[in-house]
């Protein structure tokens, strides 16, 4: 949830109470930056009050006026919906009183746009899509995309990413003389962090597979797409020493925590100009450093909290993980260590695995002890 762009949804001009109230709800999935907007229209429609139908209607609008960038479009899975962003600087627009009335359409009975019929625009008691998509047409132009062309027009910045894009996909095995513009699509969605590991991780992960002995190499379009470049630490080709592991397991906690025995990263996306205004209130500021350092403090840890997956570990962490204890989900300790990881400002594990492996004892103790094993363990290996 986001509060920051609630509140400039708050004092924007929208043009109606219907429209008000989705970029409400909109928002109140985003984080900071407008980002991570995915509910299916069916929670749209039952959490605003609104038909599916004008649900639809209203998503295509914002779409339209740039406020929502669609992100990914829906897989037609059930209960995976389309994806978007926020436009901040078109936010920031509504927010200075530019925004645009409302645009009924013609088969809207009133303000919200809802008609006695709930089938939508199909004879489909259910909607037209269930509860899995939003029916609208994606921009041509993707998010990173757009981004890359720079506030004023200019392509350079499009330049330098598509030139990185060359050096990454580079005698990549088995691409060449293939299509290349689905890989290039993929890498403008990532964010120019993920860009950067994926460059930088390029040659340890597919060293990652030849020594899992994998006689195929997917695409970059899937690496990129899939963000496999969080299967192995920064700069670390694996070795003898190095096994792959499920999510969740013991072995992937340890690998997880020790991510936060690394100095944190400075990278920090610089705050837009509302957040600049507000950093003199003393209570905003320390609220949104420590959200942003949870988001940006540690790259990899927010990588594997954020998608879960299976993951490289050293043979040192792997032996340290088997003095883990089981955790349940929602359990006194298991809640005692969410609380701890939200004080220290960490990344929490996005999962609804029943059991997790944590280690032994309170939080601040445990991983105090943890974090020092771990030092010691992988300073005796690389001497």
């Amino acid at each position: 949830m986001s509060i920051l762009i609630m509140s400039r949804m708050f004092k924007a001009s929208l043009g109606s109470s219907s429209r008000k109230i989705m970029a409400l709800r909109l928002a109140d999935f985003a984080d900071d930056d407008g980002r991570g907007i995915w509910p299916t229209v069916a929670r749209l429609s039952r959490e605003t009050e609104l038909s599916e139908r004008t649900v639809q209607r209203i998503l295509a609008d914002f779409v339209e006026e740039g406020l929502l960038v669609v992100v990914q479009e829906a897989s037609g899975r059930p209960g995976q919906a389309t994806r978007y962003d926020f436009d901040i600087a078109v936010v920031e627009k509504l927010e200075e009183g530019k925004g645009r009335g409302d645009t009924m359409s013609p088969v809207d009975g009133g303000e919200t746009g809802d008609t006695d019929d709930d089938r939508g625009d199909i004879d489909d008691r259910d909607g037209c899509h269930h509860d899995t998509r939003t029916v609208i047409e994606p921009l041509v132009e993707p998010l990173m995309e757009r981004e890359a062309r720079g506030s004023d027009g200019s392509k350079e910045r499009r330049r330098a990413i598509e030139k990185a894009f060359w050096r990454t996909i580079k005698g990549w095995p088995g691409f060449d003389g293939m299509p290349k513009e689905n890989s290039k699509r993929e890498w403008f969605k990532l964010t120019a962090e993920e860009r950067s590991l994926a460059e930088q991780r390029r040659d340890a992960w597919i060293a990652l597979l030849r020594s899992q002995k994998k006689s195929h190499t997917p695409a970059p379009s899937t690496y990129f797409a899939e963000k496999l470049f969080n299967d192995v630490a920064a700069a670390a080709v694996p070795s003898e020493s190095t096994q792959v592991h499920k999510a969740m397991t013991k072995a992937w906690f340890a690998s997880f925590l020790a991510e936060f025995s690394k100095p944190m990263s400075t990278k920090w996306p610089a705050p837009n100009a509302f957040d600049q205004r507000q950093m003199h209130n003393a209570e905003f500021a320390a609220e949104y450093r420590r959200r942003r350092q949870m988001s940006h403090g540690w790259p990899r840890a927010k990588a594997m909290a954020d998608d879960p997956r299976a993951t490289s570990v050293l043979a040192q962490v792997e032996e340290l993980s088997q003095a883990f204890v089981s955790i349940e989900r929602e359990s006194r300790e298991w809640l005692n260590w969410k609380a701890y990881f939200e004080q220290m400002a960490w990344p929490w594990p996005v999962s609804s695995f029943k059991y997790w492996f944590l280690p032994p004892g309170s939080p601040d103790e445990a991983m105090c002890t943890y974090l020092a094993n771990f030092n010691d363990g992988t300073s005796e290996a690389a001497e």
